[in-house]
């Protein structure tokens, strides 16, 4: 007898259909093939022991499993309900017509109930797609899969209730979710606010325009400025996440088996913009993705909101040169020998660091002298590379905060403020690029858009060309000024690049000064 399930396996971001193939004859064997990893071989011990649990009868028979198609590796624990189903179907326990409508996912549990998944939201899609009637799936995942709208999403809780369902023996209620209804609903700002922050008005003024412009920023400073605490509140001055960008990000979260409340409305929808904030040990392969078995990495997870990387030099050189690429590409692809998937990455890059190992140069501050030599302090930078810094658009640096600044008592200008000016900057940038549907801030603009949008005065331009030669700046740095000078302008709602917003773009490069840190 051959009988056939429906599945699925997430390859990227997305998911490609699996068709499990059980061939069942009388005898004692069971032969699994169609490149299963370890995880999938080890179902058969859980399924058996489940199916012996709930009291179903295991005929002596022979079972021939094909997972197809045989060239796509399948990985992991949720393949063990359709197994399971497709075992029991052989044995005539499950009616096989009512197979072809469902694509079947869930980790079983030795006592038969089901587990929630990874990539909940991709299958959904990948089932509705392959236009199959609905979705069997445990239930902790039925929120997140809900969310593919034009298909039933079935949410069970033990492998009994999938074969009465099947069987027609007992009727379910598939899951439903509004998904425009909960994303108007959820879509609120951070509880960090701009009006806790004191003093550093400077900062305030780079991370509004950095902001407004989707530009990557690096802050220096000494500890205890207030660097983390910027960083932090960034999130609350972006414009809100579109339906699409919350779709695509929380396909990646999914993916990444990271759904769950604290960052998605009800588990089944991210709705706020990613913060990441990876500690300076993370490996490469955390960073930016890959694996034996390819998963989305810290970049990919900040896809559509912030990556903040505190104390900069701290990371391993290596880890911080392979963002090179996806800062400039905005997706990151990891090859392996039998398959190639791509990840998004559009992200903001905020950084912050210490002037120096001791953290104290440049301070007129008695009490913190800095002790560090020249070569311990250009030892120090030059552990972050020339051209990773080509890639930062915004380099600030940031002071201590006056005693008579933390002792005001008058909250600071709030996030809400703030974000109505980005917003109303950001509506610009969004008719400008009206006609280029994966353009959607300055800073993201083509060499060919730049020569259009970002036109200067004579003027402008001689000051661009004294600046180039004394600073001794690359081309990628003559275009992120342009970029960030563009931004200034729509914040002021100013058409045209006056010689003031190039004259504040170029204040933003810091670390390119040749006498900065002596």
């Amino acid at each position: 007898m051959l009988t056939k399930i429906y599945s699925a396996t997430p390859l990227g971001i997305e998911a490609v259909p699996v068709t499990i193939e059980v061939h069942a004859v009388p005898g004692f064997d069971f032969t699994l093939v169609g490149l299963p990893d370890n995880a999938v071989k080890e179902s058969h011990e859980r399924i058996m022991a489940a199916l012996t649990v709930n009291g179903f009868e295991i005929l002596h028979r022979a079972y021939t499993i094909n997972m197809a198609p045989a060239d796509i590796r399948k990985e992991g624990t949720a393949f063990d309900l359709p197994l399971a189903i497709g075992i029991l179907a052989g044995g005539e326990k499950v009616r096989s017509r009512m197979l072809e409508q469902y694509m079947i996912m869930g980790e079983l549990s030795l006592d038969g109930s089901l587990q929630p998944i990874r990539g909940a939201l991709p299958i959904a899609l990948c089932a509705r797609k392959e236009g199959f009637k609905g979705l069997i799936i445990p239930s902790a995942n039925a929120p997140e899969a809900a969310v593919a709208e034009g298909i039933e999403v079935y949410g069970m809780d033990s492998i009994n209730d999938v074969v009465q369902f099947l069987n027609g023996e007992q009727n379910f209620n598939p899951t439903h979710i509004d998904t425009q209804a909960l994303f108007d609903q959820s879509a609120y700002p951070s509880d960090l606010d701009f009006a806790d922050v004191r003093g550093q008005y400077k900062v305030r003024r780079a991370i509004e325009v950095a902001a407004a412009g989707g530009h990557n920023m690096i802050m220096i400073g000494p500890p205890g400025a207030g660097k983390s605490m910027v960083a932090k509140r960034l999130p609350s001055i972006l414009p809100p996440l579109s339906l699409e960008e919350a779709l695509e990000t929380t396909k990646i979260h999914s993916v990444a088996g990271l759904m769950n409340k604290k960052n998605s409305a009800n588990g089944s929808l991210i709705v706020q913009r990613p913060f990441r904030s990876p500690h300076h040990t993370i490996t490469d392969v955390a960073l930016v993705g890959g694996g034996q078995n390819p998963h989305p990495g810290e970049i990919s997870l900040a896809h559509n909101g912030v990556l903040f990387l505190d104390e900069l030099p701290e990371y391993k050189r290596s880890a911080l040169e392979v963002m090179r690429q996806p800062l400039e590409d905005r997706t990151v692809t990891v090859a392996r020998t039998k398959s190639t998937v791509s990840y998004p990455a559009s992200f903001m890059l905020i950084a912050a660091m210490n002037p120096c190992p001791c953290g104290h140069y440049g301070e007129n501050n008695p009490a913190h002298p800095c002790t560090c030599t020249p070569a311990q302090i250009h030892r120090y930078l030059s552990r972050i590379s020339g051209p990773l810094l080509d890639r930062i658009d915004i380099q600030c640096e940031i002071e201590a905060v006056p005693y008579e600044q933390l002792r005001e008592t008058a909250p600071g200008e709030s996030s809400e403020v703030i974000r109505e000016r980005v917003m109303r900057a950001r509506t610009i940038q969004q008719q400008r690029f009206a006609g280029h549907p994966l353009i959607h801030c300055n800073a993201q603009m083509t060499s060919k858009m730049m020569r259009q949008y970002c036109t200067i005065d004579e003027e402008c331009d001689q000051l661009l060309s004294i600046t180039m030669s004394k600073m001794g700046l690359s081309a990628r740095a003559y275009d992120r000024i342009l970029k960030v000078a563009r931004t200034i302008a729509d914040l002021e709602g100013s058409v045209d690049i006056h010689k003031q917003h190039l004259l504040e773009a170029i204040s933003y490069r810091s670390l390119d000064r040749s006498t900065w840190a002596g």
